[in-house]
């Protein structure tokens, strides 16, 4: 059954159900130590789906759950209804600007994506693409850390991420993307049509994503730690997009 106070679809058997279905699913969280044919079953087609899988105490779990019978495991399902790319440019048509969309390649922490979310509404992003597989989706957690901003801010989640940029870029959208070696951020001008592209936590931006932008971006650092969380980094990308598209 679905847990009614939460995003989680728990039990084993509809569990399996789900993830055989089409049901959007974000993270699956399986018990430590269980090692039943059930459980078996679960973390082989979640594997499939090329989803999250978090090994979690039980009293995670039995906390994530209301202390339902979870049966040691749980699925997070999307909490808020996605959009698709069309209503991404009709928000920014409806504003009279050039879009401004930010890509978010396999972002994991929940909270990262909910931190993006707001600095996003605070600075005018017409909307954020992420990946439908291994990657965290709209949670409770996710519109908790947005504090609203998941009310504003439109979220695409499509199949397959390069496609989505090739047809961004067919539709006149310059990618710019995140990397070490790159142009000053600072030097960005983000008119016209653009799209920021963020990378995974550890891996940054995929190979393939990473040859579709058009520019690499970085931010310079002086100090011993030679990288900046996911969404501060990207919150200081996005005002410096703002802050081009927006002369005092």
């Amino acid at each position: 059954m679905k847990s009614e106070n939460s995003d989680f679809i728990i039990g084993r058997h509809p569990a399996v159900m789900a993830l055989k279905s089409d049901q959007e699913i974000n993270k699956v969280f399986i018990q430590n130590g269980l090692k039943t044919d059930a459980i078996s079953e679960i973390v082989k087609l979640a594997k499939e789906k090329h989803l999250v899988i978090s090994n979690v105490p039980k009293n995670k779990l039995d906390l994530m759950t209301d202390h339902q019978n979870h049966q040691g495991v749980a699925l997070a399902v999307a909490a808020y209804q996605y959009a698709d790319i069309d209503d991404l440019f009709a928000n920014a048509e409806s504003k009279g600007e050039d879009p401004f969309f930010l890509i978010l390649d396999e972002l994991e922490d929940p909270h990262n994506l909910g931190s993006i979310m707001r600095t996003a509404d605070a600075a005018g992003v017409h909307g954020i693409i992420i990946p439908r597989r291994r990657a965290v989706g709209l949670t409770s957690v996710v519109a908790k850390t947005s504090t609203g901003a998941i009310e504003h801010v439109p979220v695409a989640r499509v199949t397959n991420l390069v496609q989505t940029a090739n047809e961004l870029k067919d539709r006149g959208v310059w990618l710019f993307g995140t990397d070490m070696k790159g142009k000053d951020y600072r030097q960005w001008d983000a008119h016209g049509a653009v799209a920021l592209v963020i990378g995974n936590e550890g891996k940054g931006i995929s190979p393939l994503l990473k040859k579709q932008c058009d520019e690499m971006l970085t931010i310079p650092m002086i100090g011993h730690v030679q990288s900046l969380n996911a969404s501060v980094a990207a919150s200081l990308l996005i005002y410096q997009g703002y802050n081009s598209r927006n002369p005092l």
